[in-house]
């Protein structure tokens, strides 16, 4: 059973770019490949065609995940959002209760979170923590070491 996947216009843009990648250069080149190896004799005592053709079935493999994800995904409406709520594109500005820490985060969906950028995904526990929360509110959240508790400082989207 497929699941669909929420995207933003550019995550999905990044996500067709990648399938295109796969199919239209990835996917000649082991062809490319296989055919090379198979010029040098034997195919049976052949290990350089045994590691092309492995090689191609992975990517194959791969190509088809993809396309399957790409086909069960669909665009974030932006318009649609509320904005005094902290909801998937919002950017938070969150402060911890413990130490007094301010923290930014961009709320976005699981296949495009990236911690290092400062997006996190809705559905990791602080995502799911701050999903819904107006300014002023307490996000009480559940982590592995206990429980955090931040408050909304602001909230936006551009």
């Amino acid at each position: 059973m497929s699941t669909v996947s929420y995207y933003t216009a550019e995550g999905l843009k990044k996500l067709k770019e990648e399938l295109e990648q796969l199919k239209s250069i990835e996917r000649p080149k082991a062809s490319q490949d296989i055919a090379d190896a198979r010029d040098k004799g034997d195919l049976s005592e052949n290990a350089e065609y045994d590691a092309a053709k492995e090689a191609q079935g992975l990517l194959e493999l791969k190509i088809k995940k993809m396309e399957e994800v790409y086909s069960n995904a669909r665009l974030i409406d932006e318009s649609q959002l509320d904005v005094s709520k902290a909801l998937v594109l919002s950017h938070v500005k969150i402060k911890n209760q413990t130490n007094g820490m301010e923290l930014s985060y961009h709320l976005v969906a699981e296949s495009e979170a990236d911690l290092k950028n400062g997006k996190i995904s809705v559905t990791s526990p602080i995502g799911k923590g701050l999903l819904g929360k107006s300014v002023g509110e307490i996000a009480e959240i559940q982590v592995p070491n206990g429980t955090l508790k931040f408050e909304i400082l602001e909230i936006s989207r551009d």
